[in-house]
């Protein structure tokens, strides 16, 4: 089913039904779907139709998810841009999107020579609506997701509706129907679409936390004022929590913890505080939207020598390990692979990476599309999906999928920088919540020209090409780096040699 059409169906079954809050604004579901209609409008006026993207920048708030869906009616994509973003970063993208349109408020403007359309703050009563456009199937693109890219650029992934709506309209057991659900992630991200998306087709109510930060204090306002009942969390994010206050989790149904290996510890410490609380690991790539597998967690996943499982395959998706291009069977590790309804349709402008990263191979006697994670894991006799670690340098940071190599072509960028290396800095339960960027300046040819750009110089050059999740939390220069015997980078000694 398409998006657009399952929130419909809501406001004909519900209209009155508080759909979003958004500070002091409400929206019911009738309100939101005829808000969305004048968007749909607007937009075709500025010549949005089926198998356009349009760029949207604005804010995490009632009018983002109504311009969203606005965007979905006239049968085109979006593609949620963070505002807080770099201009350069923006301006790649939208080279990427090449759109014949951009929403966003009049400041944003003069990030692009893209016609701008900047929604109201309000609808006079008089203005028109649209009815969604014809022929759109749930084959049609959705949403562009932008991940890290291992070139030094992001990748845009194209997903399409039904990557979104086969986790929530085909027999979730998993997913809290009608519950209050606080959206708290990042719109660009494709945990936004489990906030948004997730409430909206299941009848419930998105609650928008305006703070880009959780605190303890917020959560517990989220669940006492709006009456939040679920939460995704990073594990970062759950970790944090855990230890400044368990007690803040009272009052919450469900809890969705993802984005990163999960800590035992922190997961007993708040299932035996809070003991009917559902605590559920999600895991997935972007390029299957959200979450390919699920897991409610009990005490005694906490146990496991190899840690909590990632799960089994939510609807629509199948999950297959593989190795030497075969499926492997249970015990042994491979790489995590998938195939279902959940896939993206690849990546945009880039047609060699789709072909690579989404190969067509035969299992069990049938040709399957699936997409290559480069994740490692493995499945138990019971069919749960267990983690393993990566098959390249690729990590998760806070939640976020980082490219080191990518923030290692911006580092190279910088004036006074001749080469860099980045690592990851693990925490107790192998989550990585802080990246180290190691740098060899230049070496000085003029007489008078200044040394090494500082760590302080380095970081603020970062930050106009990259966004903050990207930034290194610590920045070191090296006079040379250590190598291997192999002549390779010493990883190791460079961590190694950080202060401690």
């Amino acid at each position: 089913m398409l998006i657009h059409e399952a929130v419909a169906q809501q406001a004909v079954m519900q209209p009155g039904a508080t759909a979003v809050i958004s500070g002091v604004e409400q929206l019911s579901y009738a309100e939101l779907d005829a808000v969305a209609s004048k968007v749909a409008f607007a937009l075709r006026e500025q010549g949005v139709a089926r198998g356009s993207v349009v760029p949207v920048i604005l804010p995490r708030s009632a009018q983002l998810i109504t311009v969203l869906l606005g965007v979905l009616k006239c049968g085109a994509a979006y593609a949620a841009i963070d505002p807080s973003w770099p201009d350069e970063r923006v301006h790649a993208m939208l080279e990427i999107l090449n759109p014949s349109v951009l929403v966003a408020t009049a400041p944003s403007s003069t990030r692009s020579t893209v016609p701008v359309w900047s929604p109201p703050v309000t609808w006079p009563a008089s203005a028109s609506g649209a009815a969604p456009a014809s022929g759109v199937s749930a084959d049609d693109p959705a949403t562009v997701f932008f991940t890290s890219g291992t070139s030094g650029s992001p990748k845009a992934v194209l997903s399409p509706h039904r990557a979104t709506s086969r986790l929530f309209l085909e027999h979730t057991d998993w997913w809290p129907v009608g519950g209050v659900v606080a959206q708290m992630a990042p719109a660009s991200w494709d945990a936004f679409s489990l906030e948004v998306w997730g409430s909206l087709l299941t009848g419930g109510t998105c609650v928008v936390n305006p703070s880009r930060h959780l605190l303890p204090a917020e959560l517990r306002t989220l669940v006492g004022v709006a009456g939040v009942d679920t939460v995704f969390l990073t594990t970062s994010l759950f970790n944090f929590l855990v230890e400044e206050d368990v007690d803040c989790f009272q009052g919450l149904r469900h809890v969705l913890i993802g984005g990163e290996r999960l800590s035992a510890n922190h997961v007993r410490t708040c299932l035996e505080r809070h003991p009917l609380l559902r605590a559920i690991n999600g895991y997935g790539p972007v390029e299957n939207c959200v979450f390919a597998s699920v897991h409610t967690i009990d005490r005694q996943d906490c146990e496991l020598l190899d840690g909590i499982p990632l799960g089994s395959a939510v609807p629509g998706t199948e999950i297959h390990v593989m190795l030497s291009g075969r499926p492997t069977v249970p015990g042994v590790i491979g790489e995590i692979c998938l195939s279902g309804d959940g896939l993206a349709l690849g990546y945009l402008t880039d047609p060699q990476l789709t072909a690579e990263k989404f190969p067509t191979v035969r299992i069990e006697g049938v040709e399957r599309r699936i997409y290559l994670t480069g994740d490692l894991g493995w499945l138990d006799q019971d069919g749960l999906l267990h983690f393993r670690g990566r098959g390249d340098r690729q990590i998760k940071v806070a939640g976020h999928r980082v490219e080191p190599a990518e923030i290692e072509a911006a580092g190279r960028g910088v004036p006074g920088v001749r080469e860099c290396a980045v690592l990851p800095m693990p925490e107790d339960g192998g989550s990585v919540v802080r990246l180290a960027m190691f740098y060899v300046p230049e070496p000085l040819t003029e007489p008078g020209v200044p040394g090494a750009p500082s760590p302080t110089t380095v970081r603020k050059a970062l930050a106009t090409r990259l966004p903050r999740y990207l930034i290194p939390h610590v920045l070191q220069p090296c006079a040379s780096f250590p190598l291997t015997e192999r002549g390779k980078v010493d990883r190791a000694a460079l961590l190694a040699s950080l202060p401690s």
